[in-house]
């Protein structure tokens, strides 16, 4: 994971700013971290409320409903989040990390059993699914399918509508069977679950669950890739974590800030404002926002030490991450386990994942990274 140059930086020092142009529409970036801040948290100026556009590149053709409760603004976010809040809340309680570590030992053990392998498929894929089920509360098992779609819940090699069946049926086939025998999964909570007095429609549900699969997916994955390919290039971060394991938290919010996987949100503008027209569209990039050199001192370097680190990788705001405990907890347990561990990876081949736009393009994460794995200790 070497640092790589920061593509906004020119803009972020310049008057003229950036603009990106998807399908025609031209979507100014706010990129200095303060500005990002201030319209994150500015709800009433910068609206979430509108569906299928919250990402840069629209998602009318990848699903049919409207992510719960990214999609809404306070008040109606409020209580759409609400009703998920407490399954979010478990990262915190310690039988959680034990099941957790339980997970990352396993994955970890199959990994150094594999000895060469491809860091994406073969351990950042399984690892974020199994995790996954986890923090959903479902039987490890239904992490078996989930690792079959592959790195992203969208079926992009189908074209229209059929983009996003695959994840709908599934989400469909699961709540049919948490109407049938609910239990304390997230299906059975949707299943049991209120909105002001009513149960949530079927669309509602499709919508809570949508969001899980496609936000919390490709960028735990990018992020875990990245984290092994900076092991690699520098085979004495593991036992300097081993050495100091007071490290690892401050570690793991520096790879979070670099990798920063999701490169930005956007926002609709309820009125006309310095940024855009209103009803035009802002992005709010969070990965400029993260290298910005008022706040970041070598903000391309990886500095596992920095502190303090105010990130917004995670968002800002109420519509701030609602799974950034349950990646903290995954990502400082994965560095936990490769410190006691003593792990050993050499990088054999790696090509990057690209996104591109036309004004930027940025690595986030590898589609594939074939890696040398060995471990000097083994953990019980």
């Amino acid at each position: 994971m070497s640092a790589h140059p920061d593509p906004f930086r020119q803009a972020r020092a310049s008057s003229c700013g950036m603009t990106v142009h998807v399908d025609g529409e031209p979507i100014p970036l706010v990129l200095d971290l303060q500005g990002v801040r201030r319209a994150a948290k500015d709800w009433q100026a910068y609206s979430s409320a509108n569906p299928f556009h919250i990402t840069l590149q629209s998602e009318e053709a990848l699903r049919n409903f409207r992510q719960l409760p990214i999609e809404t603004d306070p008040p109606d976010h409020t209580d759409y989040r609400a009703i998920v809040e407490p399954l979010f809340r478990r990262p915190a309680q310690p039988d959680y990390a034990a099941r957790m570590r339980d997970i990352v030992r396993r994955t970890v053990d199959e990994a150094c059993a594999l000895g060469t392998l491809d860091g994406v498929l073969s351990f950042a894929l399984p690892l974020q699914s199994r995790a996954l089920a986890l923090l959903l509360n479902v039987p490890e098992s239904e992490a078996d399918e989930w690792i079959t779609w592959g790195i992203r819940a969208f079926d992009h090699d189908e074209q229209g509508p059929s983009k996003g069946a695959r994840l709908e049926n599934y989400i469909q086939r699961q709540l049919e069977h948490a109407a049938g025998t609910p239990g304390e999964d997230l299906f059975s909570i949707l299943h049991r679950a209120t909105f002001r007095g009513r149960p949530l429609t079927y669309e509602e549900k499709q919508g809570f669950a949508n969001l899980v699969f496609a936000g919390g997916r490709d960028t735990v994955i990018h992020t875990t890739t990245s984290i092994l390919a900076y092991i690699a290039e520098h085979p004495a971060f593991c036992p300097q974590l081993a050495a100091d394991p007071a490290l690892v938290p401050k570690a793991v919010e520096e790879f979070v800030r670099v990798v920063t996987p999701l490169t930005a949100i956007t926002r609709t503008c309820a009125a006309d404002t310095p940024h855009q027209s209103a009803g035009g569209r802002i992005g709010l990039c969070w990965a400029s926002a993260n290298r910005d050199d008022r706040f970041f001192k070598h903000a391309d370097r990886v500095q596992p030490d920095r502190a303090p680190n105010p990130h917004v990788a995670f968002g800002f705001g109420p519509h701030s991450c609602l799974g950034a405990s349950h990646t903290r907890l995954l990502l400082r347990t994965l560095l936990t386990q490769c410190a006691e561990r003593g792990l050993r990876i050499q990088t054999l081949e790696a090509i990057p994942n690209v996104e591109v736009f036309d004004t930027f393009s940025r690595p986030i994460g590898f589609s594939k990274l074939i890696q040398r794995w060995s471990a000097q200790q083994e953990i019980p």
